[in-house]
C-alpha cells in the first residue's frame, strides 16, 4: 500500500493528474465516438473524440447508483448542468464535427467511478451509448528531474505529424503555471519542453502517447511566445499564443474577496439570472442551485479572469415546472463558500407550460396548468409567422386546474417558435415553444388596456431576450409620429414595464411599433375615447358559421367612441367580451371573435354595447360533421387482399387506428394517418393470409374524437 501525505494528494490535485495516471479505455463503440478518460482519485478528464459521420451536440454521462458526482468543468463554449436523475447534460451551440475532441472535468465522491456515457447529434438522437471502466497505467512524471522508466522502449521521443498539444489556459500570464496535455506522440517517452529557445522542463508520455503535465512560465518573457515540444533530435511541435496583459492583472489576490451579483430576493417562473461576481484570478468557481427540497437542481463553472470578474456564459432560467418556495445558490472557489437565497413566487394568475420545450413535428402538443377558478379562459395557438392554428374556450373549475392539446400535423404546420396566448378576463400571458426547432424569444407587448384618458399613464409590460435594448415608435390616429422613438432595455430576466404618459395625446386611435433589428411588432391603443357613442351600425359578414371559424364584424358610429362587444352562445352564456374603438371617422372593424371548435350548435349572439346605445347581432353555428370523425371500409375483404380505409374529420390532424377480432384482441394497431386540407384520409390494410375469417372492428381516433365500424375477412 502507497501512503500519500495530504500536501502531496492537494498538490496531485492542482498540476491536474501529473502521477498515477488511471486510463478508462471506450468501449465496442469507439468507431463512432471514442471517449477516453485519465483520473487521479475522485477526479477524472474525460476527452470525447468524434469518429462518426454526425456532429455531436449533445453529451451525457452518469455514475452507478452508488457514486455522485460532486463537481464538474467544462471547456469554453460548452455549458454543462446536473439534472435531478444526477445525469450531467453537456450542451454547445458550435458541435463537434468529425475528427474533433473536446475535454470535461469531474470530480465524484468515489475513486475511479465507472462512468455511463450517451452521445447526441443536433437532431437529439443518440449517436452510440457506452460504458466506461477504468484500468491503471504507469507514472506520468514531470519538471526538470526526471529518471528515464525502465519499461521504455526508446528515447529518441518520437513526434509524428499526428502529434498534438495545447496550453490551458489558452492565454497564460508570465509568471503564472500552466497546463500542458498532449496526444499523438511516442509512446512511454520523454520529451523536453521549451519556450521560445529556454528549455523549462520535460515530462513522459504513457503507454498510449499521451500526457498532461505542468510547467511555469518565467516571470520575464515576450508578449507573443512560441511553446515547443522537442526531441533529442531536434524535431520540434509548436504552439504560439499571445500571453495576458500583466498591466490589468491584480497583484494583491489576497485582498480580493469572492462576490457573486445578480441574485434578486424574488424570482419568477421562466425568468433568467444572469450570475456575476469576482475573486481570485485564475480560480474556478462552481455555482450549485439548490430547491426547496434541498435538492440541487443545476450546476454551473466559470473561471475567474486576470482582473478578478468571473460571469457564468450563460444565463440560468427558471423551469415553468420550477417548485416554489426558497432556492439557495451556493457559489465556492474552493476555499471560500458564498450562500444566498431566494423566493420563488408568483405574480401571475395564470400559470400555463407546455410539456415540452420542443416538439417534433407531428407530435401532441400539450399545456397543463392553473388559472383563476370558476371563470372561462381563452387560449389562442399562434405559429411563427402569427398566425392562428387553433384556439379553444376552456371553462375552468373550482380546481383551477386546465389542460389544452394540439394535435400537430408534419409537413403541414410550419417549424418555428409557436406562441401560447391564455386571455383570461384583462389578464393576458404568452407561453413560447419551439415546434420543429429550439425557441427562441421573440419581441411582444401588451398595453394594460386599451383606452385611457389623456390625464392617465399607459403602462406596457415587455418580453424579449435578456437585457435586449429595442425601440418603440408611436404612430398618431393621423399616420404621423408621435415625439422622437424611445429607447427601452430590458431586465436580465428579458421582461420590462414602460410608463407612457398620455399629457399631449389628442382623442383618436394610436399604434405603438416595437423594433429591433429587421424585427418589430405592434399594438393598438386610444385615447380620450367616449363611452355614449349614438347610434350604433353594424353586421357580420355571414349569415351562418362553422365550429372554429373567425367572425369579423364591421360598423359605424360616433366618431372616437368605445363600445364593448360580447360573444354569447345558444344558452346567453358569455365566452368573450372584448373593447372596440371607432376610427376619426366613426368607422370600426373588429375580428377577435372566433367560434371555438367545441362551441354549441345553434343561434349565437353579439351584443355591441357603448352607454345606452345597443346593437344585437344573430348568426347560427352549425357543425362541420354531424359526427366529428367518419370512418369508411370495404364491408368485405379476401384474406391476402387490401382493406380500403377513408376517414374524414372535423380538421386538420392525424389518425392512429387499431383493428381487433370479434373477442376484443388486438390484431394490429400500427395503422396512421394525416388528413389533408379537406381533413380527409386513406390508407390501405394488407389482409395477412394467416388471419381466419370473421368480422372484425377497426376504430380511428384523434385528440379529441373518434369513431368505429365493422367489416368482414372472407376465404
Amino acid at each position: 500500500m502507497i501512503r500519500t501525505s495530504t500536501r502531496g494528494i492537494f498538490l496531485s490535485i492542482v498540476v491536474l493528474f501529473s502521477i498515477f495516471l488511471i486510463l478508462i479505455p471506450s468501449n465496442a463503440y469507439a468507431e463512432e465516438l471514442d471517449v477516453q478518460s485519465i483520473g487521479l482519485d475522485e477526479t477524472t478528464i474525460i476527452t470525447l473524440t468524434n469518429e462518426s459521420k454526425e456532429e455531436v451536440k449533445t453529451f451525457k454521462i452518469w455514475l452507478d447508483k452508488n457514486s455522485n458526482f460532486k463537481s464538474f468543468k467544462t471547456e469554453k463554449g460548452w455549458i454543462g448542468e446536473k439534472n435531478t436523475q444526477g445525469v450531467i447534460i453537456f450542451t454547445s451551440s458550435d458541435p463537434i464535427k468529425s475528427g474533433e475532441s473536446v475535454k470535461f472535468g469531474i470530480k465524484t465522491d468515489k475513486s475511479n467511478s465507472i462512468i455511463n456515457w450517451k452521445g447526441l447529434d443536433q437532431k437529439n438522437e443518440i449517436i452510440k451509448i457506452g460504458l466506461s471502466t477504468p484500468t491503471k497505467l504507469v507514472n506520468v512524471k514531470q519538471n526538470l528531474n526526471i529518471e528515464l522508466n525502465q519499461n521504455m522502449k526508446n528515447s529518441n521521443g518520437e513526434i509524428f505529424s499526428e502529434s498534438v498539444f495545447r496550453i490551458i489556459p489558452d492565454k497564460p500570464n508570465s509568471g503564472s503555471t500552466i497546463r500542458v496535455t498532449g496526444d499523438g506522440f511516442g509512446k512511454s517517452q520523454i520529451f523536453d519542453f521549451y519556450i521560445d529557445t529556454q528549455k523549462i522542463g520535460n515530462f513522459e508520455t504513457n503507454e498510449k502517447g499521451s500526457f498532461i503535465t505542468t510547467m511555469k512560465i518565467p516571470d520575464e518573457v515576450k508578449e507573443r511566445v512560441d511553446f515547443k515540444i522537442k526531441n533529442n533530435q531536434g524535431v520540434e511541435k509548436t504552439v504560439s499564443l499571445r500571453l495576458g496583459n500583466n498591466v490589468n492583472q491584480i497583484s494583491k489576490m489576497e485582498e480580493i474577496k469572492l462576490v457573486v451579483n445578480g441574485i434578486p430576493d424574488t424570482v419568477h417562473k421562466g425568468e433568467a439570472l444572469t450570475i456575476f461576481g469576482t475573486g481570485i484570478p485564475g480560480n474556478p468557481i462552481t455555482i450549485k442551485i439548490i430547491n426547496s427540497e434541498q435538492t440541487t437542481t443545476n450546476t454551473r463553472t466559470a473561471e475567474v479572469d486576470n482582473t478578478g470578474n468571473w460571469k457564468l456564459a450563460e444565463t440560468i432560467t427558471i423551469p415553468f415546472d420550477a417548485l416554489f418556495g426558497q432556492y439557495s445558490i451556493v457559489v465556492s472557489d474552493g476555499k471560500n463558500k458564498i450562500l444566498k437565497n431566494w423566493d420563488l413566487k408568483t405574480d401571475k394568475t395564470i400559470l400555463l407550460s407546455p410539456s415540452k420545450l420542443t416538439f417534433e413535428p407531428g407530435e401532441l402538443i400539450k399545456f397543463n396548468g392553473t388559472a383563476v377558478p370558476n371563470t372561462s379562459i381563452e387560449v389562442i395557438l399562434e405559429d411563427q409567422l402569427g398566425n392562428e392554428v387553433t384556439s379553444k374556450i376552456i371553462n375552468v373549475d373550482e380546481s383551477s386546474f386546465i389542460e389544452f392539446e394540439y394535435q400537430s400535423v408534419e409537413n403541414d404546420d410550419k417549424e418555428g417558435t409557436w406562441t401560447l396566448i391564455a386571455t383570461q378576463g384583462n389578464t393576458k400571458e404568452l407561453i413560447y415553444f419551439g415546434y420543429g426547432v429550439e425557441p427562441t424569444t421573440p419581441i411582444n407587448f401588451v398595453f394594460d388596456k386599451i383606452n385611457y384618458k389623456s390625464t392617465e399613464t399607459a403602462v406596457i409590460s415587455l418580453i424579449g431576450e435578456p437585457s435586449d435594448k429595442i425601440s418603440m415608435i408611436i404612430i398618431t390616429p393621423t399616420g404621423n409620429i408621435q415625439g422622437v422613438p424611445i429607447p427601452i432595455q430590458l431586465q436580465s430576466n428579458g421582461r420590462a414595464n414602460y410608463d407612457l404618459k398620455l399629457t399631449d395625446f389628442g382623442s383618436g386611435i394610436y399604434t405603438a411599433v416595437i423594433k429591433k433589428g429587421g424585427m418589430q411588432s405592434d399594438e393598438k391603443f386610444s385615447v380620450g375615447l367616449q363611452i355614449g357613442s349614438g347610434e350604433i351600425k353594424a353586421e357580420v359578414t355571414q349569415d351562418d358559421y362553422k365550429q372554429g371559424e373567425r367572425i369579423l364584424i364591421l360598423g359605424k358610429t360616433n366618431p372616437n367612441s368605445l363600445m364593448t362587444a360580447t360573444l354569447l352562445d345558444p344558452n346567453d352564456n358569455e365566452i368573450k367580451s372584448i373593447e372596440i374603438p371607432s376610427n376619426n371617422l366613426g368607422v370600426f372593424a373588429e375580428e377577435k371573435f372566433k367560434i371555438p371548435l367545441n362551441g354549441e350548435i345553434g343561434l349565437w349572439k353579439i351584443k355591441i354595447t357603448s352607454g345606452f346605445n345597443i346593437k344585437l347581432i344573430e348568426f347560427n353555428v352549425f357543425s362541420i360533421l354531424e359526427e366529428a370523425m367518419i370512418i369508411k371500409v370495404t364491408e368485405e375483404v379476401k384474406t391476402g387482399d387490401l382493406l380500403q380505409i377513408s376517414i374524414t374529420a372535423s380538421h386538420k390532424t392525424s389518425i392512429t387506428m387499431e383493428i381487433k377480432n370479434n373477442s376484443g384482441m388486438s390484431i394490429d394497431k400500427t395503422l396512421t394517418c394525416n388528413t389533408t386540407k379537406e381533413f380527409i384520409c386513406e390508407t390501405f390494410w394488407t389482409v395477412s393470409k394467416e388471419i381466419p375469417i370473421g368480422t372484425y372492428v377497426i376504430t380511428a381516433k384523434d385528440a379529441i374524437s373518434s369513431a368505429k365500424t365493422t367489416f368482414k375477412i372472407i376465404p
